[in-house]
């Protein structure tokens, strides 16, 4: 049986220590803080960010150095047969080209997933890998399954406040002028490799409403007739863990299911800001023996 190694990066929401119980490896994402090169969950703690972040700091994001990936691989290899690499949706950043461009080298050794997920729709898709090579499928066999569902998630976000998609030039000082006069919380859409504007509404508790009835038409939509249990649900947040727990609770008892809940990975926290709230669907694979 084929010997898989699986890696990801960091915008799993997968922590070095959480990788190292899991048997797997996880590529700290970079980031320049007014100038200066950290790495994410390396050099870069959470709590550091946003206290950066709120402190006007001059944060810009970067691809992993091809260097450093493909000592990530060689490593493996000394262990493995081959590699299955999922890096951040292809939608999102650049970084899934370049591996994709770095592992025409190794003869089919390493197979980089595009299957346009980040946090913890990631996430899911790396235990979703460790499963696959668990029940004996190969690094080919496992890339074609998560591609092949890809479109099976979705990911809602509200934010709590527009001075970062300003900041970002992602909308204009005079809308986020008027947002913020009106109270407005944007709800945010990933989907696949498109991340789009979902809704507008005032106030959060409104927006925290809107998510849920977001969610609940997403699966109708996209998986009807599946029953709750063949389908993911998690949360995720930035820094605000009192009241994403809140709304975990609010979720899980909404929904009716039990769910996971992440930080948000630095990579999409710089852009929002501290205080957002998310929820996710996705589809359990069927290709999993149950």
């Amino acid at each position: 049986m084929e010997k898989v190694a699986i890696i990801t990066d960091s915008n799993s929401g997968i922590t070095q220590s959480q990788a190292a119980q899991l048997g797997i490896r996880v590529l700290p994402m970079p980031f320049y803080i007014d100038d200066t090169l950290y790495f994410e969950d390396i050099t870069l703690t959470q709590e550091g960010f946003y206290e950066k972040l709120q402190s006007d700091c001059n944060i810009s994001t970067s691809q992993p150095a091809p260097e450093d990936v493909t000592k990530l691989w060689d490593e493996a290899l000394q262990e493995c047969d081959t590699v299955v690499h999922i890096p951040m949706s292809s939608g999102l950043s650049g970084s899934c080209q370049t591996a994709m461009m770095l592992a025409q080298d190794y003869d089919g050794r390493v197979q980089v997933v595009d299957n346009q997920r980040i946090s913890v729709t990631m996430r899911q898709s790396v235990l979703d890998a460790m499963e696959l090579a668990r029940q004996g499928k190969t690094a080919v066999q496992i890339k074609e399954i998560l591609e092949k569902t890809k479109a099976e998630s979705s990911i809602f976000i509200t934010l709590d406040t527009l001075k970062y998609l300003k900041k970002g030039g992602r909308i204009t000082p005079a809308a986020a002028a008027i947002g913020i006069a009106l109270n407005l919380k944007p709800i945010l859409q990933i989907q696949g490799e498109k991340l789009d504007a979902y809704a507008k509404v005032r106030g959060k508790k409104a927006a925290l409403s809107k998510m849920l009835e977001a969610v609940r038409a997403e699966m109708d939509r996209k998986f009807p007739g599946v029953p709750l249990e063949d389908i993911h649900i998690a949360v995720a947040y930035t820094k605000n863990l009192e009241e994403a727990l809140e709304w975990k609770q609010r979720v899980e008892t909404e929904l009716g299911v039990s769910c996971h809940m992440d930080p948000l990975s630095l990579s999409v926290a710089c852009h929002i800001g501290p205080g957002a709230l998310a929820v996710t669907c996705t589809k359990k694979l069927s290709d999993l023996q149950k």
